[in-house]
Parts: C-alpha cells; structure tokens; sequence
C-alpha cells in the first residue's frame, strides 16, 4: 500500500504496509559449461549473497517473493505500516488514526496537540505503526499531515489520505456441549482453516469461567511430557479442520447444590494462537461460551453405581440418586412398573419420606435380567403425595445382559 502527495503541498506522504515475504516456486534455470551460456548463469547464481557454495539452487533469495499486493489482514493479525512525511521547508506534526466500523483508533502522534515540529529542508519525519486487528470488516487508515510554511507562519495548511483494506475471518469455530449424569461438561471445539493458506496451530486452550475447572482432553500419555495427540508441530491446510474435546468439572462448593449447577451457564471462552506465512502471529478469542443447563423439572433421577455387563436370570443392583430441584417440600412415593427384558425385585409403592429443596436420597434397586442384550431400564416413577403429581422416568440407563457364565466372562 503506497499513496505518494500529488498536489502542491510541500510535504510528500507515502504510507506502505510491512509484511513478510511470502514463499514461492521460482523456476532456476542453470547450463552446461559445454552450452553457449557456458557457466554465465551459475555463475550469477553463485553471486546471490544468500546463496551457500554447493547449494546454489536453493538459495533463501530463490524462494522468498516480496509482497506485490497489499495482501490479506485477518482477524487477530497485528497490522503494521510505515508512514513517512518528508519535508522541504515546514513546521509540521503528523498523525494518523485506523478507522474501522465502530471506531476509530488513533495509532501515531498526538491529535489534541496542535503544536508543530521543527523539520528542516529535506528532513523525514517517519514512524512504524502496530495495532491488533479486532474487527471483522472494512477499516480505513486515515493519515492526516497538518503544517505551517515558512512564509506563512500564521496560516497552518494540511492534507489527508485514507487507505482502505478489509479484514477477513481467519477461522471458523464450531462447538459442541454435553453435559453428563455427573455434572461434568464435555466441550468438543471444531477449528477450521479459512484462509488462503496453510498455518499451524500454537495454542488451543480453554479459559474456563470460576465455576469450572478445565481439563484438555487432547495429549498423550507420556512419561516425560504431554504430547499433543497432532503432534509437536500442528499445521491445519486450508479448509482442514482440527476437533479438540475438553471435560469441565464444577467447583466443589457446586457439587451437590442443584440450584447453584442450574445457574452455572458461563463455560469460559477459547484462546487460539496460530502463525501463518512466515511465522506471523495471530490470536483469536471467542466469546463467553453458554451451556443450556438440562431441565431436570422438579425431581431429578440420576444413576450412581449400575454395572455395565449381567448375567441372565441372575439379580443384580443398582444405585440411584434422587434430587429436589423445586423450591418446595416433597413428599414421595417410589411406584414400579413392568419393564421389557427385566424384572422388578424391589418393592412397589414404597415410602420415600419427605425431601427438602435442594436435598438428595439414595435410592438402590434390585432387577433380574430375562433376556440376553442391551436391555433399557425403565418404569421409574415418582410420585409427590402433596400435589398427586407423578414424574416418569424411563430409558434411564441400558445394560448389556449376557448368557455366559460369570466365571468365563471377559
């Protein structure tokens, strides 16, 4: 990006990005001594100041293209410019600003302070700018030069140039919740490259909010260190996606107080870090992630011990957990009805007491398999004496149900 002053101002502005080269793949082109160039073009390659002795062909110069174009600004880059004022005979100050959508960003200089800068004849007045691109959209840089001629010390003259460039969405972040029968939460995050070329993943981390404690699913066992499951170095092509899962645990003052787990919505958010190019650096942030907390309505019916593998026509137990969820007194009855494939060995229609808001019970239960399979357990009810109303629960859980003898199971 380069704007050079047309007009008849004294000052000549030039505004240029800074980038890195990017990588290419040159065509080298080399003869036989025996040819007719003879060894003219090995010999200018050997001549490249980059090049090693014997390793002419892949000489860093070959490989490097300089920026033709002002090229792609993606969300999370750092852009980086260099505005240059030079001055023939003037009393300048130069500032500029990065107006984007929503604001504008002053990035050089001081726009309040009128007071001019003594600049000699020929003298150049030039600064670096850095700013972390935040925004999706289009942004305008808006460099604006003020001065005063030597001659006309009272009349203060100025000029502007506006460039304007879009920023692009880098990556596209998709994710998933589920939250499991022991309040854990399971957060599968899908990272997909959108850019126009390769880059490799630094950081995929979880900050997850003080409700929470995270662990990253994502690493090798390893007696040295943890290893990422992609490997030291994760370069994603372009369109490839990388899935990462992370298992969030409530802090234990939650742990058991269903009304504080039900407010808990706040996940946290991702922090991604990548490098693209020649090891230019990006970072992205999501927002503050939300889980939709499972309506458990008044009771909840969780399962606390089941084994995962019976044996037919032989007895077995399970524990369950009962929770208050509603603001009220309950009191509850325990009701049994048939279910496929099992058989009820516990009693029907069984006094449960009384259950405060917010307080639990334990409940254990004894079934006998019929059938062979993956058998569903259901034909839980609960009903509250109080209000008549009956919660239903069935599907609770599933066990697999073998004819093998136990002592030859595997």
């Amino acid at each position: 990006m380069e704007a050079k002053e047309k007009t008849d101002h004294l000052l000549a502005l030039k505004v240029m990005r800074l980038t890195r080269p990017t990588l290419s793949s040159p065509v080298i082109v080399t003869s036989d001594p025996s040819d007719l160039p003879a060894n003219l073009l090995n010999n200018h390659l050997k001549s490249n100041v980059a090049a090693v002795t014997g390793l002419e062909t892949i000489a860093a110069g070959q490989f490097l293209l300089l920026p033709q174009s002002f090229g792609n600004i993606y969300l999370g880059e750092t852009f980086s410019s260099y505005i240059c004022v030079h001055n023939s005979s003037a009393l300048s100050s130069s500032f500029a600003d990065l107006q984007t959508n929503s604001l504008r960003i002053p990035l050089c200089g001081n726009q309040a302070d009128l007071t001019a800068r003594d600049l000699d004849p020929g003298q150049t007045l030039d600064e670096v700018i850095h700013h972390e691109v935040k925004e999706v959209g289009t942004h305008i840089l808006v460099c604006e030069v003020t001065y005063s001629p030597l001659t006309l010390t009272s009349n203060r003259l100025s000029f502007r140039k506006f460039f304007k460039f879009q920023v692009l969405k880098p990556l596209d972040v998709k994710t998933k919740l589920y939250t499991a029968e022991s309040d854990e939460v399971y957060l599968e995050a899908q990272v997909q490259n959108i850019t126009l070329g390769p880059i490799s993943l630094e950081k995929v981390a979880l900050e997850s909010s003080h409700l929470f404690t995270v662990n990253a699913l994502n690493e090798l066992p390893s007696e040295d260190a943890a290893e990422s499951v992609f490997g030291p170095v994760n370069v994603v092509p372009q369109g490839a996606c990388r899935q990462f899962l992370y298992c969030l645990c409530p802090q234990p003052q939650l742990i058991g107080d269903q009304r504080l787990l039900s407010g808990a919505t706040n996940i946290g958010k991702l922090d991604i870090v990548w490098r693209s190019n020649l090891g230019e650096r990006g970072r992205l942030q999501t927002s503050q992630l939300q889980r939709i907390v499972p309506d458990y309505k008044d009771i909840r019916l969780s399962i606390q011990e089941l084994p995962n593998l019976v044996t037919i026509e032989k007895q077995f137990e399970f524990r369950c957990k009962v929770v208050n969820t509603s603001d009220r007194l309950m009191d509850l009855v325990l009701g049994l009805e048939p279910c496929n494939g099992l058989a009820w060995c516990s009693v029907s229609g069984k006094q449960m007491g009384k259950l405060e808001p917010g307080n639990s019970l334990q409940l254990s239960l004894s079934v006998v398999p019929l059938n062979s399979g993956l058998q569903a357990i259901s034909g839980i009810r609960l009903k509250d004496i109080s209000l008549k109303r009956t919660y239903d629960y069935d599907d609770l859980a599933q066990v697999f149900v073998t004819q093998l003898p136990e002592s030859i199971q595997c």
